[in-house]
């Protein structure tokens, strides 16, 4: 649940989600599952084993899934769940979202991957719930209480503090986080007993507010925020301020970027939906997002065929004569109305930065018009 800058298609963090040791089911483990698998994989029978499985043929496959992920699920299963169910040769996922939460999970395959970085950047919305008169070591629910009260905040106390949790703000992230501190996860370090002391930074909330309260012991809230962004953070600096202590006890993440509810899937239909493809009912394509849509707020750039293949080959283009485009910076090329390349524009030049190769399935028409 936290919002990071991209490095790379699978591993950015979002807001307030984090990369915790996992078992089977997504909850918190005190073993290491991960060291444990190394250990197998360096053992030359379990290569040897490994060698002998059957593989399954994969294919390409170009687009966005954006999961409705349930609770209890990582965020690095979803994407191998997802990667199984179209045999797609890519996957990742554009921004990590913690087990314990719900919503949307966007999933690239194939070449969108390349545009993950922009859906990262976009704005984030999440609704939760705090838990008031318990401050927890994790700032939610699955850690252990530090910090206790019997005082319970008023509406009117709740709104008034609001407006010092909108705007560019300081906040000190969680200690139970993704950020690396000498090298070392601060989850790690938080989990083996060490003091993490984390330093405050700049966040911007957009949007904050109190939508329901439904006793004196929980507050919902909806929250837009951009990149770095903690929502636990949120409920543990609000509890503080108003003398009750609080902890975040459900999470649903409601917008990435480009992307709504109105985009999500849940896992068994978007199963179901597979299932059917497979037995010759329907197609895959039905269930993608084109690549370009998470390039909404890029500008289009049409360009002719012939330009088009010259950009193919990672070669500039020079605007001409009146009909040619003002504008600068970053663009999305297409040609005859298919995505080409990522490119900048300036100079009198169109050069290209990221080319797309769009062989294989891809989203069927009409998916670019989304409700």
């Amino acid at each position: 649940m936290i919002a990071n800058p991209a490095h790379g298609a699978i591993g950015t963090e979002e807001a307030d989600s984090r990369d915790v040791q996992q078992n089977d089911f997504g909850l918190r483990s005190d073993t290491t599952p991960h060291a444990e698998a190394r250990r197998v994989n360096n053992d030359p029978r379990a290569r040897q084993q490994k060698n002998n499985q059957p593989r399954r043929d994969r294919r390409d496959v170009h687009g966005w899934i954006v999961l409705d992920k349930p609770i209890g699920m990582t965020s690095t299963q979803a994407v191998a769940v997802v990667k199984r169910l179209f045999q797609a040769k890519r996957a990742g996922h554009a921004g990590t979202l913690d087990p314990l939460a719900s919503g949307g999970l966007p999933i690239a395959l194939g070449e969108a991957t390349k545009t993950v970085p922009f859906v990262m950047d976009g704005r984030k919305r999440y609704r939760f719930t705090v838990s008031w008169g318990e401050e927890r070591d994790t700032d939610d629910i699955e850690g252990r209480a530090v910090a206790t009260s019997d005082r319970r905040p008023t509406r009117e106390a709740i709104e008034a503090l609001l407006p010092r949790f909108t705007g560019v703000i300081e906040q000190v992230p969680p200690r139970y986080s993704a950020i690396k501190v000498q090298g070392e996860r601060a989850y790690d370090l938080a989990r083996d007993g060490e003091v993490v002391e984390l330093a405050p930074r700049p966040v911007e909330i957009h949007h904050l507010s109190l939508i329901d309260q439904p006793d004196g012991n929980l507050a919902v809230f909806e929250a837009e925020c951009g990149k770095g962004t903690y929502v636990r953070a949120l409920a543990r600096d609000m509890g503080r301020i108003l003398g009750c202590f609080g902890h975040i006890c459900a999470l649903r993440r409601t917008l990435v970027g480009p992307f709504g509810e109105n985009d999500m899937i849940p896992l068994d239909r978007l199963e179901a939906l597979c299932h059917r493809a497979a037995s010759g009912e329907g197609s895959l394509a039905d269930a993608l997002l084109p690549v370009e849509t998470a390039l909404d707020d890029i500008p289009a750039l049409a360009v002719t065929r012939a330009d088009a293949a010259r950009l193919h080959r990672g070669q500039a283009v020079l605007l001409r004569g009146r009909d040619a485009p003002n504008c600068s910076g970053t663009v999305y090329v297409t040609v005859a109305g298919r995505l080409l390349a990522l490119a900048e524009v300036g100079n009198g030049e169109i050069i290209p930065k990221r080319v797309f190769n769009l062989t294989g399935l891809t989203a069927s028409p009409g998916r670019n018009e989304r409700n």
